[in-house]
């Protein structure tokens, strides 16, 4: 039996019914479409070292372990450990796990991180980097010991089965709105983009329809192929003068690519990261200067993460048919293992909390089923970091249009609820509704988690209401009352 005979046997490709191009393209494509991260975390967490606590004011350097470094350079070492957690975090998923799903610093806790614990409650950067670390030590435990399984089992049936279609709704309205079809309207809050008038609007619709397309005629590979078309379009009209630059390109890349040279680009990345590490350091020993701050934070990062985690797993699984009869994938822990790992580990090299990314649906589309999928995105992922500085070049509306590709793909899960039942339709309804209007999976998932056990107690069918499930919705009601009053300022530190 030869190597290539051995891997297949290991990640199970005939079990699976998929072999290596399937899986390489699968993996392709979900790099592309989370690719973003490795220019838009850096953004964000920059914001957390570059902001003075004394001034009040973003800075454009930083002092770190008494060194000088200005905002490109935590930018790029930002940029290193937001590749390096992913690798880490996709490798154990792909090897341990053997899941085809793509793991990186997930968006939202990355500004609840920047803005909300450093700016607003004006905790150290690497304070909240040890916080980050201790929530990914419980996540081990709780995960190793099976605890994380059997809460999410205990997620009510519509509210799993609802979780694909809502988030297929989530990602809908991301998609559209990074294409500029769906723009922000004082009146409504949203409303059309003029195509006519959007460069952006206009490519991206003709990117879309190919893309659509492609997949009506079942064409192997149509959202790749749909991104990769659409970023090259942008590239050649910027070129030919036909838009200005900066219009269909990310801001800068236009000027480095085209007068730079890429070797220059190359050959300037900062691959030192070691200073964050070194921070990270410096917050485990600044934790007892105020406890209840640090474990209010932990508190939150956790509950979050968890359930977003909890949603996204569920969610991506579904489109691939991981899923049994009760809404549960099996060996679930060991996928929760593999963002356990990535959240411990990114936090020690200075970045927040790691996740599956939901962008993991447009490789299922493409048939990837098994950790093979993962472990392509993971190479990718130490690809790219040859070519830190090239990433920014990779238009985000391009990446974003497999989100609205797969987002109409997922909103053929509302056909496994039952919709004559009003538990059902209330619970699921809520959970498909609140996720894109809160851009919040978690929230999603607490409107159904919290409405099911109140429903059946109207119906009169308490005993269809396990302790846990009510359980979990109290332990919802709970965080959000603390979220509200921080959030309002009735508690102050």
């Amino acid at each position: 039996m030869g190597a290539s005979d051995t891997i297949a046997e290991y990640f199970g490709f005939n079990e699976s019914e998929t072999d290596y191009r399937t899986e390489t393209l699968a993996g392709v494509t979900t790099f592309l479409a989370m690719a973003y991260i490795i220019v838009v975390n850096p953004a964000i967490l920059s914001s957390a070292i570059l902001w003075n606590h004394e001034t009040g004011e973003f800075q454009g350097e930083a002092t770190i372990n008494g060194t000088v470094y200005g905002s490109g350079e935590i930018i790029q070492m930002l940029a290193v450990a937001t590749i390096l957690a992913s690798v880490v975090a996709t490798v154990v998923m792909a090897l341990y796990a053997n899941r085809p799903f793509g793991l990186a610093p997930g968006m939202g806790l990355n500004a609840f991180f920047a803005f909300t614990v450093v700016v607003i409650l004006g905790v150290p950067w690497q304070v909240a980097l040890a916080a980050v670390f201790v929530e990914g030590i419980i996540f081990i435990a709780l995960t190793a010991v099976g605890a994380r399984r059997y809460i999410i089992e205990l997620f009510p049936e519509p509210v799993k089965f609802a979780v694909g279609a809502g988030i297929g709704v989530f990602l809908l309205f991301l998609g559209l709105q990074e294409m500029q079809v769906v723009v922000p309207y004082d009146a409504t809050l949203v409303t059309l983009g003029n195509v006519l008038e959007s460069p952006v609007a206009a490519l991206s619709l003709a990117g879309l329809f190919l893309t659509l397309l492609l997949y009506a005629r079942g064409v192997r590979g149509s959202i790749i192929i749909g991104i990769v078309t659409t970023a090259v379009a942008g590239w050649v009209l910027t070129l030919a003068g036909v838009v200005a630059p900066d219009v269909l390109t990310p801001e800068g890349s236009y000027d480095d690519v085209t007068n730079e040279g890429v070797m220059s680009m190359l050959t300037s990345v900062q691959y030192d990261f070691t200073p964050l590490f070194w921070g990270f350091v410096d917050g485990l020993g600044m934790i007892t200067e105020d406890p209840f701050v640090f474990l209010l934070v932990v508190f939150t990062f956790f509950f979050v993460d968890f359930f977003d985690t909890a949603g996204t797993l569920i969610g991506v699984s579904q489109i691939g048919g991981f899923l049994d009869e009760h809404g549960d994938l099996p060996e679930v822990e060991k996928p929760l293992m593999a963002d356990a790992v990535g959240t411990t580990v990114g936090a020690m090299i200075g970045t927040s909390t790691v996740t599956t990314f939901i962008e993991s649906s447009t490789g299922l589309e493409e048939g990837g089923r098994t950790g093979f999928t993962a472990l392509v995105v993971g190479g990718l992922f130490a690809l790219s970091l040859l070519i830190v500085p090239l990433m920014a070049a990779i238009p985000q509306y391009a990446t974003y249009l497999a989100l609205v590709v797969v987002g109409i793909i997922m909103l053929q899960g509302v056909t496994d609820i039952d919709w004559n039942d009003p538990a059902w339709s209330i619970a699921a309804g809520l959970t498909i509704t609140v996720m894109p209007l809160t851009t919040s999976i978690a929230n999603g998932l607490a409107a159904g988690i919290i409405s099911y056990p109140l429903v059946k107690a109207a119906m009169g069918e308490t005993r269809d209401v396990s302790p846990g499930q009510w359980a979990l919705a109290v332990a919802f009601i709970g965080y959000f009352i603390v979220y509200f009053s921080v959030e309002s300022g009735s508690v102050t530190f």
